[in-house]
């Protein structure tokens, strides 16, 4: 049982509108999470433009230089993505507000990350919507645009407008995207390839479920070699087998056993491609008891024999 989605989904331009003073940390939570999806994935999911208004470069707040691939003007795409950070007063003016009012006519999503928001608000952009931005800036945020409907939370996402509280957030926004686009499994790997906790946003899931369904997966990885029977998991968790099943099939999109196979078949990719030990041992590593056992199950899981990993 395949428990992604969307494999044939087209791929999705994704881009970064950066100033000057923009915050590093902010721009790599935003591309890292979706150049791992793409190489988790096998092939490209999503492209992405770093752009300016004018298409000069944008030094960040660390005085890293970035060139632009380009201006803003006449681009388009899925999302276009504000990033001014620290210094977004300043660039809150008639240029930027012309520049984004023409955006929005382009991209089928417009989000404001870290202080985006400040200027997609300034620019007219999200009245009457829902909207979050840096705590430091969310009491100056609701005076300044009462018509916005100011939240404290992570990230808000409604409708074709998104908005994040800051660099961290951002990789909690691009996760729970991928995830909501090509399924919870692949959110739950990149949160394994940046051992970040997967909790769940409060938007996503009540925190209480949130936490059954990540301590369940938390053991999966913790008993690789000799997995636990789903009813061992479930009671170590304190939840039903049928409950940890209904549960990690709302969040997850898939049952447990299929969770289960999928993490121990992840251990298998990883030494099959990073070590050179032989296939039996890997496959005991990965919790079967033979390679011809493993062979079939990753055959099923990924479309590939283990020995296709090693070609070459």
């Amino acid at each position: 049982m395949q428990i992604w989605k969307n494999h044939t989904a087209a791929v999705q331009q994704i881009d970064v509108l950066l100033f000057d003073a923009f915050s590093g940390l902010c721009l790599a939570n935003t591309i890292e999470p979706m150049r791992a999806a793409n190489t988790l994935a096998g092939r490209a999911l999503y492209s992405w433009r770093l752009l300016t208004v004018d298409g000069e470069p944008a030094t960040s707040s660390s005085g890293m230089s970035v060139a632009a691939h380009g201006a803003l003007s006449g681009q388009s795409g899925d999302m276009l993505i504000a990033m001014p950070s620290y210094e977004f007063a300043r660039h809150a003016n008639e240029t930027t507000r012309r520049a984004l009012r023409a955006a929005a006519g382009r991209y089928a999503v417009l989000a404001g990350f870290d202080t985006g928001s400040w200027l997609l608000a300034d620019a007219g952009l999200l009245d009457r919507r829902r909207a979050t931005i840096h705590w430091e800036e969310l009491e100056r945020f609701g005076e300044a645009f009462p018509d916005v409907q100011t939240e404290r939370v992570r990230f808000v996402e409604d409708q074709d407008r998104v908005t994040c509280s800051g660099a961290q957030a951002a990789f909690d926004v691009m996760s729970h995207r991928i995830g909501a686009r090509h399924g919870q499994a692949l959110r739950l790997e990149l949160a394994t390839l940046f051992m970040s906790p997967d909790e769940g946003t409060p938007q996503d899931v009540p925190v209480a479920r949130g936490r059954s369904v990540s301590r369940a997966i938390r053991l999966m990885q913790e008993h690789v070699e000799q997995p636990l029977p789903m009813g061992e998991i479930a009671r170590q968790i304190g939840r039903s087998q049928k409950d940890l099943e209904a549960r990690m099939k709302r969040e997850l999109g898939a049952v447990p056993r299929a969770v289960y196979r999928r993490i121990r078949l992840l251990v298998a990719r990883k030494l099959l491609k990073e070590s050179d030990l032989p296939m039996a041992e890997v496959a005991l590593r990965a919790g079967y008891q033979d390679a011809s056992a493993m062979a079939r199950a990753y055959k099923a899981e990924f479309g590939l024999r283990p020995s296709d990993e090693r070609v070459g």
